[in-house]
């Protein structure tokens, strides 16, 4: 199967590099607001960044395939409060997922430098760790976990987004990740990524 892909993967690739008519790189970066979905639909979202590198094909004058590389910061946090018998009893979490991203967009030029974004992204956990506070009565405590044996090391979904190229070839876009894959390496539980990426970058 592995093989195939790859096979595929090449074929794809080889066909759109003969049919691109032009090609221009680029690096760009932002900021992630990333969270999760399934059971974890109760947890607020991380702030992160994302950086990297693209290459877009031109295969029309409106359409374009432009594959990424990108580290990118998700996760995920929760925060609680509760007071109980007038003490205040206070608990945070923070999950930090870093991945190494391939999303493989499609873009359509609605307009001149206006694309609309969709595609594909496969992600490879590079770390995970939870850090953790909690205080209370008097007490506090706080630590950092190593939790990436509880996380499988392959993530997927889909990308839908925009994005404005001026003249000069400073890049502004924006990205919503959906993803498909229970992140999750547990039974009985189902958690999934999703994010915001705000970004900018630049063509050469």
């Amino acid at each position: 199967m592995k093989k195939l892909l790859l096979t595929a993967a090449i074929a794809v690739f080889g066909i759109i590099g003969t049919q691109a008519q032009d090609v221009r790189y680029g690096v760009k970066a932002g900021v992630n607001f990333a969270n999760s979905h399934g059971d974890t639909d109760d947890a607020d979202s991380r702030t992160g960044l994302h950086i990297g590198a693209f290459a877009e094909f031109m295969l029309s004058e409106k359409f374009a395939f432009q594959p990424e590389l990108l580290y990118s910061m998700q996760g995920n946090k929760y925060e609680e409060s509760e007071t109980i018998l007038g003490e205040t009893f206070k608990a945070e979490s923070k999950l930090k997922l870093d991945y190494i991203n391939i999303p493989l967009i499609f873009k359509y030029y609605a307009t001149e430098g206006l694309a609309i974004e969709a595609g594909p992204q496969v992600g490879f956990l590079v770390s995970a760790n939870e850090e953790y506070e909690a205080s209370g009565a008097d007490v506090s405590e706080s630590g950092d976990e190593d939790v990436k044996d509880f996380y499988k090391s392959i993530d997927y979904g889909l990308n839908i987004g925009l994005s404005y190229t001026l003249d000069m070839g400073v890049m502004f876009g924006a990205r919503y990740y959906y993803g498909l894959a229970d992140i999750a390496d547990t039974d009985n539980y189902d958690e999934k990524n999703n994010m915001i990426q705000i970004s900018v970058g630049y063509k050469f």
